[in-house]
């Protein structure tokens, strides 16, 4: 059965790299017959968190906000592609997160971390491992992590190198521990 997987990205900066990431994620999964979809936290525009989605009176959230919000809950399974901004996390993907709480509850989620440099956004995985459990979520154990993503994915998602050989590896294991629990909580709901 095809699994319904959104692909949350958060970066607003100029040629954003991690987006390589997004799509060979998405190109991916579907190869695994499976629906990705990408959710572009610049694209969708959230205002800086000041009310979530839920402390809005019923048909009163902003449209765009309430549109995402039925997105989320129809999904299957997350895979956060979290870049790493100061040995933390992307401003842009937690202000899109904080805006949702139950939408996101009893979901598994996979984080895909990336950085320029040679460590691969391990920090950034570390920090939404925590707050992604608290939200709720079953984070997968299995670490997708891209260093020197420049070098690693060319402009259309298509792994190079050493770097394109190591997520190439580590994709399968990833994509199928994903794929397992979100079977496995979407029996359960």
């Amino acid at each position: 059965m095809a699994l319904d997987i959104l692909v949350l990205y958060g970066s607003y900066r100029r040629g954003r790299l991690g987006i390589r990431l997004v799509d060979y994620l998405i190109l991916a999964f579907a190869e695994l017959g499976h629906r990705a979809e990408l959710i572009d936290a610049k694209e969708i525009g959230l205002p800086m968190l000041d009310l979530r989605h839920s402390d809005y009176p019923p048909g009163q959230a902003p449209a765009a906000m309430s549109a995402l919000a039925r997105r989320l809950t129809a999904a299957d399974a997350f895979v956060f592609v979290a870049g790493e901004y100061n040995r933390g996390v992307q401003p842009g993907l937690k202000n899109l997160v904080d805006h949702y709480l139950k939408e996101f509850d009893r979901r598994p989620a996979a984080i895909a971390s990336y950085s320029t440099g040679r460590f691969a956004g391990v920090n950034s995985h570390a920090d939404w491992t925590v707050t992604l459990s608290a939200m709720g979520m079953t984070v997968i154990p299995e670490r997708l992590s891209v260093g020197q993503i420049g070098d690693a994915l060319d402009e259309a998602g298509r792994p190079r190198g050493d770097g394109g050989a190591a997520l190439e590896r580590g994709f399968p294991k990833f994509a199928d521990t994903l794929l397992w629990w979100a079977q496995a909580a979407k029996a359960a709901r």
